[in-house]
This record gives structure tokens, sequence and C-alpha cells, in this order.
């Protein structure tokens, strides 16, 4: 009775043995064929953030034409002195 035990134990253990080894060849299938995600997720990416500067694009513009007028003032109070 110990023999059937086993030999049926054995039998299960290769059994789960195939099946993790078919799932493994399967996730690994599926990861290979996922190659062109990266490419939808960076335009995915690029969609926002072109879509955010067209949402704030009038104080992006207020933003920049304060910088670029203090930069002005730096260079001349540097230039004149």
């Amino acid at each position: 009775m110990c023999k059937k035990i086993v030999i049926g134990s054995e039998l299960l253990l290769i059994k789960v043995k195939s099946k993790a080894k078919k799932l493994f060849n399967s996730v690994t299938l599926y990861l290979n064929e996922e190659e062109g995600a990266g490419v939808i997720e960076l335009v995915l990416i690029l969609v926002v953030l072109i879509g955010l500067v067209i949402v704030f694009k009038d104080r992006i513009g207020t933003l920049l034409e304060n910088i670029f007028a203090n930069i002005d003032k730096s260079a001349d109070s540097i230039y004149n002195k």
C-alpha cells in the first residue's frame, strides 16, 4: 500500500512540475511578445505632457516671460557695471 502512495505522489509531483514548466513558458512567451508596450507607454506619456502644455499654455508663457525679464535685468546690471 505504501508503494502505491509513493507512486501516486511521484506522479502528482511530475504533473505539478509539468504544469509549472508550462506556466513558466507561457509567461516567458507573453513577456517576449509585449516588446511594443514600452512604445505605447512612451506615446501615452507624450500625449499627457502635450495636453498639459495646451491646458497651461498661458501660465507657462507668463512664467517664461517673467524668467527672461529677470535674466535681462540681471544681465543688464552686470554688463553696465
